[in-house]
């Protein structure tokens, strides 16, 4: 796997070289895990999230997320600049993550949903988590205008994941979290240990880990009041102050996407609160002109090093979105 490293690094940085200066590129994961996971296949097992950093590290410049915008906004970037977020705080970023971070030396942000930390589980955790473990041959969630899931295959199962999370994400987040309830009935005992504990988000924080607010309930802020948005927004921030005795000064939105899950009010409000940068899920790099509170990022999805360098080396031709939209 390192000789397919090197060749991503070694030819095609010719081609794309000129795309790489004042550019920031910030990737997206979520979860790193111990062994691949069937009901969750877009995740990195910690050999390829090791093969990942460690071209980063070879090929790239990673710079923690604050920095880097400052550099940007000045002028002063380095070419191949490079920022590595988590985001919602899943435990696996302390156990599995920061060790392949800190062997590569890899500055990273987690962006943690306080509301789900000590043992709670995100909605969309709890409906995987009921489909892995159903053993029934379908799950019919028609009392719940949901639909009716053949359960023969993990295909089946992820698809049947897949058509309930979609359906319900943009609910409000009490009809959401009712719903999920219902569901979580068809299940047995669900984990309780997938997201971060307060003594986690401390350890993160003390090993050069950034810690950034992405609200307490993970709501698509566009469909809450906006009164309700700047509570979640925050209250988030408070409580991972009060836990890592630090500043809190970087954001993500929840789902991300500018003009649908968030609009120019949830901008200002982050802006007003105090957070010096905020990120969204549009994809393409930011340049000097990108807004600071609005930045694109990337999610690496290639398992293969070559590939994955390839198409981070891509990413650097694909401007920031709202600026080619006039936004």
């Amino acid at each position: 796997m390192r000789w397919a490293a090197g060749i991503a690094a070694n030819t095609v940085p010719l081609v794309f070289n000129a795309h790489r200066k004042q550019r920031l590129a910030i990737l997206i994961y979520h979860r790193v895990m111990p062994a691949p996971d069937p009901m969750r296949p877009g995740e990195p097992t910690v050999d390829e999230f090791d093969s990942q950093m460690h071209l980063l590290r070879q090929y790239f410049h990673p710079l923690p997320l604050v920095e880097a915008v400052e550099r940007l906004q000045t002028g002063t970037l380095p070419d191949g600049a490079v920022c590595v977020t988590f985001d919602d705080g899943y435990a696996d970023n302390e156990i599995h993550a920061r060790p392949v971070l800190d062997k590569y030396r890899i500055p990273a942000t987690v962006f943690v949903s306080t509301g789900f930390l000590n043992g709670g589980r995100m909605w969309n955790d709890t409906v995987i988590e009921v489909i892995r473990g159903c053993k029934d041959s379908a799950l019919d969630l028609r009392e719940l205008n949901l639909g009716c899931y053949p359960l023969g295959t993990i295909e089946q199962r992820r698809q049947a994941a897949d058509n309930i999370l979609v359906q319900i994400k943009h609910l409000d987040p009490g009809a959401r979290i009712a719903l999920v309830d219902q569901i979580a009935k068809h299940g047995s005992a669900l984990p309780g240990d997938l997201m971060l504990t307060d003594a986690q988000v401390q350890s993160l924080a003390r090993n050069g880990v950034s810690i950034g607010g992405h609200t307490v309930n993970h709501p698509i802020l566009s469909s809450v009041p906006v009164g309700m948005a700047r509570r979640e927004i925050q209250d988030s921030k408070l409580y991972l102050e009060n836990v890592i005795q630090e500043p809190v000064e970087v954001f993500a939105y929840p789902n991300g996407r500018p003009g649908l899950d968030y609009d120019i009010e949830h901008r200002n409000l982050v802006r007003e609160l105090g957070f010096k940068v905020a990120v969204s899920t549009h994809w393409g790099v930011g340049t000097r002109a990108s807004d600071r509170y609005q930045l694109p990022r990337f999610t690496p999805w290639d398992r293969h090093p070559l590939k994955f360098g390839l198409r981070l080396l891509g990413n650097y031709r694909r401007l920031d979105p709202l600026l080619v939209a006039g936004r």
